[in-house]
């Protein structure tokens, strides 16, 4: 096909970032972190959305690799941490093909030099456990965004997914951004409730990201992003990613989500498990209510919203792989990227249009709050406010 020729001309040169991928997670809960037992330099089709090969084909050259852990785990701190330990143990695994990376320079080192650059995004903040302290800790182990929240409210951060709390951002949720913006971390705002979104651009003085999200207009779903938020990333500088999740994209597929929900609730299993006892029950569910079906075109669609919206220098991809049981036809996995950028293609994107959501546009955000922590840094010292301190005793 012509347009898949010359897409996969173009991202020769301006390969993907991909803005959140959770194979760490997923090698957390399928083989405990054992690395030979799913080992990613050969095809794990069987078991996982990413593998090397894959992630070539599909013209990957950054990634933001998920350090995810539940809300509801005990000790979300060690998790994490031994989520970036696995992140760490692939890079040294596979160093031909991955490449450690904190900075935007970082990253085209690694594109000049053929390798995929290994970022890190913690996904929700309960991964500090209200602690500024463990938030720079996690700076250090080089986690270069952090999620405001995931499925569930945080003490200083309501969730979309969650009943409101305190309304968006607590003045330690502000704090929180504050710090994030002093360290260089971007904050990610996938996940969070509206009222949240909006109270982190008012209080951020850095681009803010959208890891993996879509548009509230073309999918009304919490997890989405209104178009009076994307609005706002012009002059934020900042950028949406977005996401294939059929649930966040697809209406029909939101409503079918909500059914298979309550089944699996019904087995007494979380929603998000993705074990084989979890999808034997997601596959008997199917098979009674067969699965509406996002497409290549269904994604598109919400590009091109969005586009209008925000403008072509404030969108990205974050495909969400390894951390969605279901994804759309065309965008099967990790290699299907060149399949989404030819259907854009198709529609009247620009070569140049594409080079930015590929590339161009994560590398310059990143680099960008790489700037304004500089400044930062030379008139503001680490703050060790608390939650206490900061938002009182019932915070």
């Amino acid at each position: 096909m012509p347009s898949l020729d010359e897409v996969r001309e173009l991202l020769r040169e301006f390969p993907v970032v991909d803005g959140h991928n959770d194979l760490p997670w997923a090698l957390r809960e399928q083989v405990g972190y054992d690395l030979d037992a799913r080992d990613i330099a050969g095809a794990q089709d069987a078991h996982l959305h990413t593998d090397i090969p894959r992630l070539r084909a599909g013209g990957v050259g950054a990634q933001y690799w998920s350090v995810y852990v539940r809300a509801d785990l005990p000790g979300a701190v060690p998790a994490t941490l031994e989520q970036i330990d696995c992140v760490r143990q692939l890079i040294e695994r596979y160093p031909a093909d991955l490449a450690p990376a904190l900075t935007a320079a970082d990253m085209e080192t690694a594109r000049r030099g053929g390798r995929i650059a290994s970022l890190m995004g913690a996904e929700g903040g309960h991964s500090i456990a209200n602690s500024l302290g463990t938030l720079r800790g996690l700076y250090a182990l080089g986690v270069r965004y952090m999620t405001l929240t995931h499925n569930d409210n945080v003490d200083w951060a309501d969730s979309a997914t969650d009943e409101p709390n305190v309304g968006g951002l607590s003045a330690f949720g502000r704090e929180v951004v504050r710090e994030m913006n002093r360290l260089g971390m971007l904050v990610d705002l996938s996940h969070v409730a509206a009222t949240t979104m909006r109270d982190a651009l008012d209080a951020s003085a850095a681009p803010v990201i959208f890891s993996h999200s879509s548009s509230r207009a073309v999918c009304d779903h919490p997890r989405n992003v209104p178009d009076d938020v994307l609005e706002r990333l012009p002059a934020n500088g900042g950028m949406a990613m977005v996401t294939f999740v059929p649930k966040f994209v697809l209406q029909a597929a939101v409503d079918w989500t909500a059914a298979a929900d309550a089944n699996m609730r019904a087995h007494g299993l979380h929603h998000l498990d993705t074990s084989p006892e979890a999808m034997k029950v997601h596959r008997a569910f199917e098979e009674g209510n067969p699965r509406p079906v996002a497409t290549v075109s269904t994604v598109a669609d919400h590009l091109d919203h969005m586009r209008e919206v925000a403008g072509i220098d404030h969108l990205g991809i974050g495909g969400d792989y390894d951390g969605t049981a279901f994804t759309p036809d065309g965008l099967n996995d990790v290699s299907g990227y060149p399949n989404l950028l030819a259907e854009l293609l198709d529609r009247g994107w620009s070569k140049a249009d594409l080079a930015k959501l590929t590339w161009k546009n994560a590398v310059r955000v990143l680099g960008a709050a790489e700037d304004v922590a500089r400044g930062l840094k030379a008139t503001r010292a680490p703050s060790n406010a608390t939650i206490e301190s900061l938002d009182g005793a019932a915070g």
